[in-house]
């Protein structure tokens, strides 16, 4: 049980910082900008590492918010599929989102999750 519980914080964890950074990315969707995938992938690692705690119900710290300013769209929107949304408490990753400046679009769509 231990270890299932164990991934389970994980995906958590994961659905939780995926939906964070997408508040960024309602700004940068119209810039076009190209990130490469080492890029996404320290990009999502840097966001896991800085908002672990956000997992055990603690607010988002100042690193975190900072991850979820600066990171890209292209790297998070592909790693939202139907599981990792069963996952996740929309409300509370919009409400972290506002706490870390960000607001998310009304009917914002990120790879399987449509924000209300």
């Amino acid at each position: 049980m231990g270890l299932m519980r164990g991934r389970s914080s994980s995906w958590a964890l994961m659905a939780m910082v995926v939906l964070m950074l997408v508040a960024h990315n309602e700004v940068k969707m119209g810039e076009g900008a190209q990130v490469s995938p080492s890029q996404c992938k320290e990009e999502r690692q840097l966001g896991i590492n800085h908002c672990k705690s956000l997992v055990f119900g603690q607010p988002a710290s100042p690193a975190c918010c900072e991850r979820i300013r600066v990171s890209h769209w292209e790297c998070v929107c592909p790693a939202v599929d139907a599981k990792l949304v069963a996952l996740i408490d929309v409300n509370r990753a919009i409400s972290i989102l506002r706490t870390c400046g960000r607001t998310v679009p009304r009917h914002f769509k990120c790879g399987a999750v449509n924000f209300p």
